[in-house]
């Protein structure tokens, strides 16, 4: 899997349909996906939230089919506040302070991926270095290190 990381710090996102509608643009226009892919993302995230409380910390993890894909990438979004997604476990919302993209080409990686993900945010110390980096290439680095690290293990 050649998937590429894509970092945003600081964007300014005030709800869950902003934070949809960048993802759709930047992808689409950057040609990560196919211009399908904003309705798909939209569908996929009323039928099925993404929105994951953490116990100390909470991220949405917003996807959809791969039919969308034209190369896979993660785009992580870390908004100036967190923004409020709906919960993927129940009806509740949670404000995540964290936003991971992810566009994959390969169901079968996608599993891989979101397992690795779910992996890696579990630990405390990797989402908070995540929220509080300071620079882009310091979360690249945090977040290459821990999912690389994990996506190891699982193959």
């Amino acid at each position: 899997m050649n998937t590429q990381l894509l970092v945003n710090m600081n964007v300014e996102l005030a709800t869950s349909e902003d934070a949809l509608n960048h993802i759709s643009e930047f992808l689409i226009e950057n040609a990560y996906v196919k211009p399908s892919y904003d309705m798909a993302i939209r569908e996929r995230e009323a039928m099925y939230p993404t929105g994951i409380d953490l116990g100390f910390g909470a991220v949405a993890i917003p996807h959809c089919d791969a039919a969308h894909a034209i190369k896979p990438c993660v785009y992580l979004i870390r908004p100036v506040k967190p923004i409020v997604f709906e919960r993927a476990d129940d009806d509740g919302e949670v404000k995540a302070a964290i936003i991971m993209a992810l566009v994959v080409t390969n169901p079968a990686e996608q599993m891989k991926l979101l397992r690795s993900l779910f992996s890696s945010l579990q630990d405390e110390v990797f989402f908070n270095d995540l929220k509080n980096s300071t620079t882009i290439e310091s979360m690249i680095e945090i977040f290459n290190s821990k999912i690389l690290y994990i996506a190891e293990e699982i193959i």
